[in-house]
């Protein structure tokens, strides 16, 4: 089956080749002038034999050149008038221009040009007109198929690239999307290890006041549950999030292009709720803001609420401080969020260096071109400051 489609010549070519054998025909058939042999039956099948074979012209392009050829020679020395066969040799050569080997072209090059010869000599034309005739046809016939070749070669240049940076684009949104689920599974971390903190204190607390101080222990119960909703509602939205990506509606399974909704990322807005969870647990949390409040990018927003977020989870788990104070200043190109507490009974315990959580917060400020900074105070108490950029906010807002 391959072999027969590479022999199935195209429909222009086919049509090409039938207008030439009727238009030969009709023009031999009506235009006899002496001395040629009159236009017989054998001149019409050599007629139709010569213009027929320009129908394989691409499949084949150097063979046809040679039945062309060696045709319209027989058919001249036959007596016949050359007619309308005399431009098949040369269209047959304007393939073998644009499609074989340099060998094969000056082959056919002195193929076409010593039929001209020949035709121009049949007809008793004067030898410089027949030396021009022989030259000029295969020249231009050369020229048009040399500029087809280039031609045709820009296309598949211009398709290899076309294949290439569609491959880099389906790579490209690969990437991303491997990036996006990186980012969810750090929200994932951030949510349960913020809220699975304030779970396991205020547990422990209960289980501490249960005989001794029964409400206590029941006030420490609700906070415990109320955090273990919390999270909940977070891993809900987290999921509604990695369902979006992997169905992909009519964008597809692997296109990022579609953005998470706002509504499901947590923001500068929501500060003030987390803080108030924290008090549960035996932390109190002042939250001030300054400057000119502004809705921001939604993944501004959500690096803020997650460093302050980590911060005062960091609070709670290793300072053992009773207060802290969150900053929110909204300045003219910056961002500048300060999470600091006063220290407590754990902070002088041993550090077992950075952590996942500080190394987490930084990564986060690097994405929005921001940064992180975390140190002791001198007075005792640690302070955690993140500084972000604005004017890609303002750019892409």
């Amino acid at each position: 089956m391959p072999a027969m489609q590479a022999f199935r010549p195209r429909p222009a070519n086919v049509a090409l080749a039938v207008g030439f054998a009727v238009a030969g025909s009709l023009a031999g058939a009506f235009y006899h002038p002496e001395p040629w042999r009159p236009f017989d039956l054998w001149a019409h099948l050599l007629t139709v034999v010569i213009a027929l074979s320009l129908a394989l012209r691409e499949n084949r392009p150097f063979g046809v050149l040679v039945i062309t050829a060696a045709g319209f020679a027989g058919y001249l020395v036959l007596g016949y008038q050359p007619s309308l066969n005399f431009w098949v040799p040369a269209i047959a050569f304007f393939s073998v221009s644009a499609r074989e080997r340099r060998a094969l072209i000056v082959c056919g090059a002195a193929l076409l040009a010593t039929v001209i010869a020949l035709s121009g000599a049949c007809g008793r034309l004067p030898w410089p007109v027949v030396a021009v005739q022989a030259l000029i046809v295969p020249a231009v016939a050369l020229a048009f198929g040399l500029t087809q070749r280039r031609l045709a070669e820009r296309n598949a240049e211009l398709r290899r690239l076309t294949a290439l940076l569609d491959r880099q684009q389906r790579q490209e949104a690969r990437r991303a999307v491997l990036d996006e689920r990186f980012r969810i599974a750090r929200e994932l971390h951030d949510t349960i290890s913020q809220h699975m903190t304030i779970i396991t204190l205020q547990t422990g607390l209960a289980e501490y006041l249960f005989l001794s101080d029964p409400p206590g222990a029941h006030k420490a119960l609700d906070a415990a549950a109320t955090a273990g909703r919390e999270a909940l509602d977070e891993l809900r939205r987290l999921l509604v999030v990695l369902r979006t990506h992997d169905l992909g509606g009519a964008a597809g399974p692997e296109d990022p292009a579609d953005p998470v909704p706002v509504d499901l990322l947590a923001g500068v807005d929501r500060i003030p709720a987390l803080a108030e969870r924290l008090e549960a647990a035996g932390v109190r949390v002042e939250v001030r803001f300054s400057g000119e409040r502004r809705p921001l990018h939604p993944g501004i927003e959500l690096c803020a609420y997650r460093v302050v977020q980590e911060a005062l989870t960091n609070v709670v788990k290793h300072s053992g401080a009773s207060a802290a104070e969150v900053s929110v200043r909204y300045l003219d190109d910056e961002l500048r969020v300060t999470v600091l507490d006063r220290g407590g009974a754990l902070s002088a315990a041993p550090s077992e260096g950075p952590g996942h959580g500080l190394i987490g917060m930084r990564e986060r400020a690097k994405i929005w071109h921001g940064s992180l900074t975390a140190e002791a105070c001198p007075g005792g108490g640690f302070r955690v400051q993140l500084r972000l950029p604005l004017e890609q906010d303002r750019a892409g807002g």
